[in-house]
């Protein structure tokens, strides 16, 4: 088969990325036109539709396949702009918009140490572009070929893929002390607040319809096989605190954001030694890529520091003080 033509191959990633034709055109600083006239060319050399026409449009499983080649083609330049600028340090990056290398993270993960792992490649010129997901989903971004790497709960590498361990986020049940003492109280040290009498006239503060994390939490605990919560949505890690601490219910937030506010006694923990931790893993594509290899190094080294160690890989509810001795 002929090669490709890179420009084509942007011009996919393009129509993807900003999730049509138009914004793929200002991105590219071409004609709307001239985006469709390399989408046909490309769709003639590979015999076969590329794009679905939706709102917003997405790629076929060509398409994703088209999308990885464009993907690894970056990676390559990144590559190649890395080893040149150790030639010549002074000279500028001179990085285009289109040269982004992306990778999806969970927001938790992101909120809580993902960004000081990834500052001193910033700070190096490294085009990155984080797109956040619920962890049980940015996996898809990669099956997809719309990142070269991932940060999720899922174990299982996908073909042409390598995984990593990174270690178990902690999740704790929290409630501002007010409101505890208004809705659960009496407050009592080591005194469990939540259970099988009031978790569901109980508003509970979640991400989005996606994160499972509040009713996995109360389920394990109260030996439940599955629960149904009252859930207000807030798509942020940090106003998800923000609401818990204003008294718009229960929270089910990372131990790595709250724990300040234990320790200040603005927050009260609602299930005390009862902690849900969520195994997260690196996935990358299975490429020698020097690139590839520092930002999997950097989301290592900064997991090893902040997360439980990968023993506790398995997403359960622990015993906090047994997890600890261990």
């Amino acid at each position: 088969m002929n090669s490709f033509d890179p420009d084509a191959l942007e011009c996919l990633a393009a129509i993807v990325e900003e999730g049509g034709f138009e914004r793929a055109a200002l991105r590219l600083s071409i004609t709307q036109s001239a985006v469709s006239q390399r989408l046909r060319a490309l769709e003639s050399q590979a015999g076969t539709v590329l794009i679905v026409r939706s709102r917003p449009v997405r790629p076929t499983l060509a398409g994703q396949l088209l999308l990885k080649h464009a993907k690894m083609s970056r990676l390559l330049r990144a590559d190649l702009e890395l080893e040149l600028r150790g030639l010549a340090p002074s000279k500028a990056a001179g990085q285009r918009e289109h040269e982004r290398v992306a990778i999806a993270i969970n927001a938790d993960s992101i909120a809580c140490w993902a960004l000081p792992a990834l500052h001193d490649l910033a700070c190096q010129g490294l085009p990155l572009e984080l797109i956040t997901d619920d962890q049980d989903f940015t996996l898809q971004w990669l099956r997809e070929g719309q990142v070269l790497g991932c940060v999720t709960a899922l174990s299982q590498p996908l073909p042409g893929c390598r995984v990593q361990a990174l270690g178990a986020m902690e999740y704790l049940a929290v409630a501002e002390r007010g409101y505890a003492q208004k809705h659960l109280g009496p407050l009592r040290a080591g005194a469990t607040l939540l259970g099988m009498h009031n978790f569901r006239s109980l508003p509970f503060v979640a991400f989005n319809r996606k994160d499972s994390i509040p009713a996995q939490l109360v389920a394990r605990t109260l030996g439940l096989k599955a629960v149904n919560l009252q859930q207000l949505f807030v798509p942020s890690p940090q106003a998800m605190v923000q609401a818990v601490q204003a008294g718009w219910g229960v929270g089910v937030l990372p131990r790595l954001l709250v724990q300040p506010l234990l320790d200040q006694g603005v927050f009260v923990e609602l299930l005390p030694g009862q902690s849900l931790y969520v195994p997260l893993f690196w996935h990358c594509w299975n490429l020698q890529s020097q690139v590839l290899a520092d930002l999997s190094a950097a989301l290592q080294a900064a997991a090893g520091r902040e997360l439980r160690a990968p023993q506790a890989l398995a997403p359960k509810v622990c015993d906090a003080e047994a997890l600890a001795a261990a």
